[in-house]
This record gives C-alpha cells, structure tokens and sequence, in this order.
C-alpha cells in the first residue's frame, strides 16, 4: 500500500463528493460513485487529460498552484490541504497563505447561495472564488494572482474596477480598502506580500497615497452601497462581510436593502448571466 500516492488520494477524495457538494447539478444516473474526473477538471481550471494523469500518477509533479486549486475544487479541509502539499513534495503553505486554496466551509456557503451574488476574497482583497451571480454583477476576475485579481489593487490602478460604482461614494470606498490593508498588514506583521502590496500602491497612486497617511485602520465591515450596472439598472445594496476563524478567508455578499428593487433586478441578472454563459 502506498502511502504518498498523489493520485490515490486524489481519486478519494474526488470519490468521496457528491455533486451537490460542490454546487454542481447531478444530471442523469452514474454508474460509479463520486464526482467525474471531467467535473473535478472543469472546477479546478485543468483539461480532463491533465487530471486524469494526476490520479494515473502519470504527471511528474504539480504545482504549487494546481495543487491549490484542486483542494479548492475538491473542498479539502485545510488538514487535507496540507497533506496533499506534503504528498507532491512541497512544504504545506504557511498560515493566512492564500495561493488560490479556499475554506472548504465558505465553498460550502458560496454554492448555496444563488440568488444574490457574493464571492471569496483573502485578508489581501484578493479574490479566491466567485458565484455566478457575481461573475454577472462584476464579471470574472482572475481568481489567485496577486494583482490581477486584488480588488484594492485594481481600485487605484484601474479606473474600470470603478465602473459601477457611483463617484459620490469613491472616496469611502478607496479610504475603506486602505484601513482594511493596514489593519491587515499589522496582523500579518507586514510580511514581504503585504509590504510590497502597499510600496506598489503607494508609487502607482497618490490618491492611495494621500489615505495611507492619514493612519486609518479598520478592516472591512458591512456597508451600504449603490451600484449602477448597465443592464440591471440601480442595485441598493448592502455588502455584508462574513469572516473565516480558520483561514481568515472573508465572503463578501451582496444583500438587497429592503423595499428596494434589487431583489427582483438580481433575478433579471442571474437570468442575463446564463443566457451569456449558455450562448
């Protein structure tokens, strides 16, 4: 029996998950238990192929970002995590270490919600995993990467990540990202992620700059927002942040005020969004 058997405990794993588990539609009936290697590729972002030769034991070695995306897809506890780490060679990733893993429990909450959008982002802003509603409110953001998919990165240095937003609220907005990166950079005792973070922000941005000095530190909380997307009109509402105790992961969603429209401006979205995906 082996006992560092990437594939084998891959293909555990993946046996042991149900559809539902993972957010996915069962369809017909299925003649062996567990996911299909094809769900388990499409949810980690990996040809069919390429997973069917991590489970053959077939690939030489993973990367550290496969491996994480693949806890992901697979819903691995963090214990899990690691010792899929541990199984391809590779240390596990330290604590409050994001590289593109997510708590399976949040997973969990983000599949189950699917009339409002919300997404999965780490103490950084970096987004780790989105629900279709929120691939249709804001559109799909890369999921991982430290500034291609940083949402206070992208809100100083690229006026798109603004779009609906409405000016009058701005500059509550850029302060909020600003003091949540400070009270984040003290709790990580300003590691090498976090100081570079904020030096590129402060040399790509004055008005990041201009915040920063002005000593604010508090970490994201629920706020009232407006938002004008293009095809749904005006959305009221109010972005509740709920906190990981494991990984300090943090889900961002997006409830209707009450006696608003947004309610019902969420569904046309939801019903946009899968005509765009299924076209």
């Amino acid at each position: 029996m082996k006992h560092n058997d990437v594939g084998g405990f891959l293909r555990a794993r993946r046996e042991a998950l149900r559809p539902a588990d993972v957010g996915l539609v069962p369809g017909g009936r299925r003649r062996t238990p567990g996911l299909r290697r094809s769900e388990v590729a499409l949810l980690a972002d990996v040809s069919v192929d390429y997973y069917e030769r991590l489970e053959q034991s077939r690939n030489a070695k993973p990367s550290k970002a496969l491996l994480a995306s693949l806890a992901r897809a697979l819903r691995l506890s963090v214990d899990e995590r690691d010792h899929l780490y541990r199984l391809a060679g590779y240390p596990p990733p330290r604590p409050g270490a994001t590289g593109g893993y997510v708590d399976p429990a949040m997973m969990f909450l983000l599949d189950a919600l699917t009339t409002v959008p919300a997404h999965i982002i780490d103490d950084l802003t970096t987004m780790l995993a989105q629900n279709r509603l929120s691939h249709a409110l804001i559109g799909s953001w890369a999921h991982g990467d430290d500034r291609a998919g940083n949402v206070t990165w992208l809100w100083f240095t690229d006026p798109a990540s603004r779009a609906l937003n409405v000016p009058a609220e701005h500059e509550a907005i850029g302060r909020g990202y600003t003091a949540d990166l400070r009270a984040a950079a003290a709790h990580r005792g300003r590691d090498t992620v976090s100081d570079r973070l904020i030096t590129d922000l402060a040399e790509a941005s004055e008005e990041f700059r201009r915040y920063w000095d002005d000593m604010e530190v508090t970490p994201l909380r629920s706020t009232r927002k407006t938002l004008i997307h293009p095809h749904a009109g005006q959305l009221d509402v109010q972005c509740d942040v709920v906190l990981s105790s494991t990984t300090g992961h943090r889900m961002v969603i997006f409830r209707p005020q009450p006696g608003s429209t947004t309610a019902e401006n969420f569904e046309f979205l939801d019903v946009l969004g899968r005509q765009t995906f299924e076209g």
